[in-house]
């Protein structure tokens, strides 16, 4: 169906905060495509935002550690004459434990979800919304990208310090032609990212002003990347947590993970 909405393209939408994320752009006005490895998540959304809020909502089941799922995605886009407005690059999850103790495939797959897709998708979008003199582009970063990384989750905070810098990048890069982008940084967040890898227990001991939830996080995403912000961390505590680390020396930071890491990792190093 015809539209003169703007379409957001919206990954890792089943569930968390990319569900929140295509629920606020829902609200905003946004037509839809969600993707992620549940389909029958993404069809029971796209579903009911289309029944609260008159948009299109399209539904591209994608397992992103597939290396041309990208690709693909943005081929099947184009061969049914959908532009992307908007692009959410929200798919990812933790993998627990110390490098050594995964087999490289499970790594290899966890670089493709959260480092090479979202680069890929900037890649083939970015050229579209130049042309179009419009877009706008939300990494799905982490606190985690702004203080040392620490042991187990090895790769996490690493991947998402370089949506950081990913993002700083293409802010400058896109500014002239109306594309903005913005690495969203939150902390903890109430989702099932800690059930998936088996640490919910763990992190309940977090006291709650630690605690943001998924709707915020996406509509201050959301507010970030319209006023042209390249990196937002949400939440004050959050802020200040980044402005302390800052601050510090890099020895006493890398302490201080150090010790405060043990409280919330989970597998066999973690006593």
């Amino acid at each position: 169906m015809a539209s003169n909405r703007r379409r957001a393209l919206v990954t890792g939408a089943s569930a968390g905060i990319g569900e929140a994320f295509a629920r606020e752009l829902a609200r905003r006005g946004h037509d839809l495509v969600l993707t992620a490895r549940r389909a029958e998540r993404l069809e029971a959304l796209a579903t009911e935002l289309r029944d609260s809020y008159g948009i299109d909502a399209i539904v591209a089941p994608l397992d992103l550690s597939r290396t041309d799922g990208p690709e693909a995605l943005v081929a099947a886009l184009d061969a049914q004459g959908l532009t992307i407005d908007v692009l959410i690059n929200n798919a990812g999850y933790g993998v627990t434990g110390y490098l050594e103790e995964q087999p490289w495939a499970t790594h290899a797959a966890f670089i493709q979800v959260l480092m090479t897709a979202p680069t890929e998708l900037a890649y083939r979008l970015i050229p579209g919304m130049k042309s179009r003199g419009y877009g706008r582009i939300v990494n799905v970063a982490s606190l985690a990208g702004h203080v040392p990384g620490s042991a187990g989750h090895t790769l996490y905070a690493a991947s998402k310090a370089y949506l950081i810098k990913f993002s700083q990048s293409l802010a400058l890069e896109g500014k002239a032609s109306g594309v903005h982008t913005t690495a969203v940084c939150p902390g903890f967040t109430y989702s099932e990212f800690h059930d998936v890898t088996g640490s919910r227990n763990l992190v309940s001991k977090m006291p709650g002003f630690m605690w943001m939830d998924a709707p915020t996080v996406a509509r201050q995403g959301m507010d970030a990347v319209e006023a042209g912000k390249a990196v937002y961390v949400n939440g004050g505590v959050n802020r200040a947590i980044k402005a302390l680390f800052k601050l510090m020396p890099d020895a006493l930071a890398l302490k201080m993970i150090e010790r405060q890491g043990k409280r919330y990792r989970s597998g066999p190093h973690s006593g």
